[in-house]
């Protein structure tokens, strides 16, 4: 691993680059930008509602909470969210393939349903938060608690709504950094029309974010023996994307977009031990590996506020190739490994809005085709095509007892035809919300609800040659029980929550060491946990924000027999800002204490706490330009970001300097 430098001289920069930007800034005038800390949501219940009204867990990141972040794409914006646990395998987000960067809700690592506008975007359970670019968001809503009963399958954790912009605007940004970064951005647009292009890459090589160690188990004698350890570097990662936008009517939009992602992972032995291993050296390749996904994304929206309407399509393959040097044995060979796969979804989404004297209802109804193709690969001998029809008819009732109590029953049937074998799976999943207003700006909320998942094509009938196919899973069942707290005033937003998930036949990947391979298992889980989160904007100069939280995510499977632990139980957050005229800056911080990593049939083992820190400053020289500083790992930490048993590193400090031009 590379330090580029310890914490100290890391802090030192930090104030005096901070400092510089300051003197410049102080002469100037301040100005303060319109923000509302009340910000209206639509995901939790499907139509427009203020935030403090919503009886659910929710989080609203505005165009200019995803600024103070200094976060290029959807995935830096997540995972500073109260209650996430971010996994990440490289610099920019840089994945695996379909071993993506994951925002873990509240523990449950398979339970995240993204969407894009209202319409799903996940592909096999799988998602690129990290290839949809800052710059084309206008805010993001989470709800945390299970959404299954509004929008089906997946939604176990929550649900992560990324709304785009409909409004063009016009702007090319052009950034460099060290690790040969390099930013390029161009939007333009008006009132009907928007086309947005970014380009994101880091061409040189960051060493040893991984360290992995290499055993051998004898099929026969059942003997371990250690082999050695190795370490990756990755380098060449880079994510394009291409988006255009039509505001047909007022009522009407059509939204394109193409997402383009590649990272190169390179391993090698960093130390080699007993005589199995004799002809490997220090230094030598052990195996390389370009991961390469291309994603098109078609959508056709319609609202307007009583019928609610989408066609949507989804396409993309996703392929892993490279060299192969060592066998898992140990031994020399001159290989090559190759996987693709090509997976489609597409359908519509309808619902209706009735307001009645007291009360509100929506009834709607969707349809999706899920559609997953193993292609033909150097390690595929054979390709397989496997799809599914999923229907679903949902409905919900508001009823305003009267001016602060509320009620909230939902409910939801999904149903699958034209399964392979006949693995047709169907659920009824239903929700009750309650809210009571103790004021305008202030309520009490207590709900409980129902999801499910149902297993994936890549999961009953293996994905790799490494995954060990399931086609018995049990569809994931859970329920999440809740009550919270929220308030908000012209300076301050407070939220509170208090939460118990138990989940039934949770499916998860477990490592086989004999045959070194994945198997999908089902596995029990569960956690209880408290949040506690408070904007802070007095309108001057200074902007607060700090979340904590406190949860005990354990689960239970065939193989362990017992609960054990996973991810950590404190999660502490927050960001100070600062603004005057020409000048903002922000400095944000996030830690988990008191970690663990799980292995898939080992108990699981302490880790090291982490604390990612980031800092994002502007200064605008004139009403058309911007010059942006973002910094990561200010102190330089080298912190473990992953969770199960292979040990994955923070990226070191790093920066970003960029100049836009708005025209």
């Amino acid at each position: 691993m590379v330090k580029i430098s310890g914490g100290k001289v890391s802090l030192l920069m930090t104030v005096l680059i901070t400092g510089g930007l300051l003197q410049v800034a102080q002469a100037a005038e301040e100005n303060l930008e319109t923000y509302t800390l009340d910000p209206v949501s639509v995901t939790a219940t499907r139509y427009e509602k203020r935030d403090v009204e919503v009886p659910a867990s929710t989080v609203v990141l505005q165009k200019e909470d995803i600024k103070k972040t200094g976060a290029t794409t959807a995935a830096g914006a997540i995972a500073q969210v109260p209650g996430v646990t971010f996994k990440s395998f490289g610099q920019n987000g840089a994945s695996m393939g379909t071993m993506i960067n994951e925002a873990i809700i509240r523990g449950v690592d398979n339970g995240t349903l993204v969407l894009l506008n209202g319409n799903p975007i996940s592909w096999r359970g799988k998602y690129n938060l990290d290839e949809i670019p800052a710059d084309s968001i206008e805010r993001i809503e989470m709800v945390k608690g299970g959404g299954s009963v509004l929008y089906g399958s997946e939604a176990m954790a929550g649900v992560i709504n990324i709304i785009t912009k409909k409004k063009g605007t016009n702007s090319v940004r052009v950034g460099f950094g060290n690790y040969g970064q390099k930013d390029v951005a161009v939007n333009v647009g008006n009132e009907k029309f928007r086309v947005n292009y970014n380009l994101n890459k880091w061409d040189h090589a960051v060493r040893g974010v991984s360290e992995s160690d290499v055993t051998y188990t004898n099929s026969k004698t059942k003997k371990t023996t250690a082999l050695g350890t190795t370490r990756t570097d990755i380098d060449d990662v880079k994510k394009e994307n291409v988006g255009l936008g039509y505001n047909i009517n007022k009522y009407l939009t059509a939204n394109y977009n193409y997402y383009e992602t590649e990272a190169n992972f390179l391993r090698y032995w960093d130390e080699v031990l007993g005589t199995e291993t004799k002809k490997a050296k220090r230094e030598e390749q052990y195996n390389g590996r370009l991961y390469t996904t291309k994603q098109h994304v078609a959508q056709l929206n319609f609202d307007d506020q009583v019928w609610k309407g989408s066609l949507f399509f989804n396409t993309g393959t996703c392929e892993s190739d490279g060299p192969t040097y060592f066998l898992t044995s140990g031994g020399k060979t001159n290989g090559q490994y190759n996987t693709r796969e090509r997976n489609t979804t597409y359908g519509a989404d309808v619902q209706h809005k009735w307001e009645l004297n007291k009360a509100k209802a929506i009834l709607g109804f969707n349809y999706k085709n899920e559609a997953y193709q193993q292609l033909y690969a150097g390690s595929t001998a054979t390709s397989s095509d496997y799809s599914r029809h999923n229907w679903a008819a949902f409905g919900q009732w508001e009823q305003n007892f009267d001016a602060k109590n509320s009620f909230t029953i939902s409910g939801r049937e999904t149903w699958t035809t034209g399964a392979d074998r006949g693995e047709n799976y169907s659920n009824f999943s239903a929700a009750g919300q309650y809210l009571h207003k103790l004021d305008d700006e202030n309520s009490l909320y207590a709900s409980v609800g129902q999801s499910f998942i149902m297993p994936t094509f890549a999961q009953m009938y293996g994905s790799s040659s490494q995954s060990i196919p399931n086609p018995d899973l049990k569809p994931q069942t859970g329920t999440n029980y809740e009550i919270g707290w929220k308030k908000v005033d012209a300076t301050h937003a407070w939220k509170a929550a208090v939460y118990h998930i138990d989940i039934t036949d949770n499916i998860t990947a477990a490592w086989v060491t004999a045959k070194q391979e994945y198997q999908y298992t089902n596995e029990d889980f569960r956690n209880t946990g408290v949040e506690l989160s408070c904007d802070i904007n007095p309108g001057g100069m200074y902007s607060y924000n700090w979340n904590l939280g406190y949860n005990n995510p354990e689960a239970k499977s065939d193989k362990k027999g017992y609960w054990d632990r996973k991810y950590g139980r404190i999660q502490i957050g927050g960001g100070i800002g600062y603004k005057l005229n020409k000048f903002r800056a922000n400095i944000n911080a996030s830690f988990l204490g008191n970690r663990v990593q799980t292995p898939s049939t080992e108990h699981s083992f302490d880790t090291k706490n982490w604390l990612l820190t980031s800092l994002a400053a502007t200064y605008s020289p004139t009403k058309n330009s911007d010059i942006t500083l973002t910094i990561d790992n200010l102190l330089s930490r080298e912190d473990v970001i992953s969770h199960s048993s292979s040990t994955y590193y923070a990226t070191p400090i790093n920066f970003l300097l960029s100049y836009t031009y708005k025209f």
